[in-house]
């Protein structure tokens, strides 16, 4: 598949993923979907370097959230680490986290979505979360359309990323470009996939 038809497959794609993740979190039982990522499945935990700054991210609208997992991993003794932008167009970076319980630590970045203040630490992330649209059982990831996380894990490949996700949002398949870098493993409330 050209990039071209790959480009298009994808933003079809990305449309109907997006319309059954909405309709998914929009049955979810309130009391039940607080109760779903509150911590990462043993098998996964176990993949996480003691110490490693860990990148999350903070979810946005029908996201998997990943404010628990920053929790957990803050507790246990890892620096977290968020998307940083410094303007619209910038690479994305990250930047430290200092406490996932305060959210008065972050402020809106130039997305719309929430990001550390500007003196927050730099860090490079040693593991990464990552959010998507769809994704498969081996790997594949269809991420947002704006190719942040594509860029960051192409001049950062020895970064291991997991998807964290809804389990609606499994394709069969997806369309795949050179850039699409498959990911370590993916967590769903029901199941882990992988490491592949």
């Amino acid at each position: 598949m050209d990039t071209v038809d790959a480009g298009l497959a994808k933003a079809a794609l990305r449309k109907a993923l997006r319309t059954a993740r909405r309709e998914h979190v929009a049955a979810l039982n309130p009391r039940v979907k607080a109760l779903m990522f509150l911590r990462p499945p043993s098998p996964l935990a176990a993949l996480v370097p003691a110490g490693a700054v860990i990148g999350l991210y903070h979810a946005g609208r029908d996201e998997a959230p990943a404010t628990s997992y920053a929790r957990f991993f803050h507790e246990a003794g890892h620096a977290i680490a968020l998307p940083w932008f410094e303007t619209r167009g910038a690479p994305m970076q990250f930047r430290r986290w200092a406490s996932p319980h305060m959210e008065e630590l972050l402020g809106p970045d130039p997305h719309g979505a929430l990001q550390p203040m500007a003196d927050a630490e730099p860090l490079v992330p040693e593991f990464l979360f990552v959010p998507l649209v769809g994704f498969t059982d081996t790997g594949g990831r269809l991420g947002q359309g704006g190719g942040h996380y594509d860029r960051w894990l192409a001049a950062h490949p020895h970064v291991p990323a997991v998807g964290m996700a809804w389990d609606s949002q499994l394709a069969d398949s997806l369309p795949t470009e050179a850039h699409d870098r498959p990911l370590a493993a993916v967590v769903t409330p029901t199941r882990l996939y992988g490491p592949f």
